[in-house]
């Protein structure tokens, strides 16, 4: 049996038979956000459009592994992202998508976002 390929990539491998990406060989232990937004009345909408809109950002962000922009309920929303490090994981609380979660907060938001740091235990992407 000949062994499973797999990609080197900066930020791990990718092991085409499981669909996955792993950090540097280390098994997953990628840190990640999740956040929940509880929208305003009447400002759904304008959140769901603003994490929307926040995609670019994401793809700008170098230690960004996944970010993901959720609907919960009418209007509940999350954000769930991943970063190889604590490093990653700092450096994208203090860019610009929090930054302007943050100056739209007030604005949007029916309380401030709980945003938790939590540690992957595993996980499946697709090559």
């Amino acid at each position: 049996m000949e062994p499973t390929p797999s990609l080197r990539h900066s930020r791990g491998t990718i092991d085409r038979s499981l669909g996955c990406r792993t950090p540097k060989g280390r098994g997953v232990s990628w840190v990640a956000l999740l956040a929940r937004l509880v929208a305003k009345p009447g400002k759904e909408e304008e959140v769901a459009a603003f994490l929307s809109s926040a995609l670019s950002l994401a793809q700008a962000e170098a230690a960004t592994i996944v970010w993901f922009a959720l609907r919960i309920s009418k209007n509940e929303f999350g954000i769930f992202d991943a970063f190889p490090d604590d490093v990653g994981r700092k450096a994208h609380l203090n860019g610009p998508i929090a930054a302007a979660l943050m100056a739209k907060a007030g604005e949007l938001l029916a309380e401030p976002p709980k945003i938790e740091q939590v540690d992957l235990l595993a996980a499946k992407l697709a090559t």
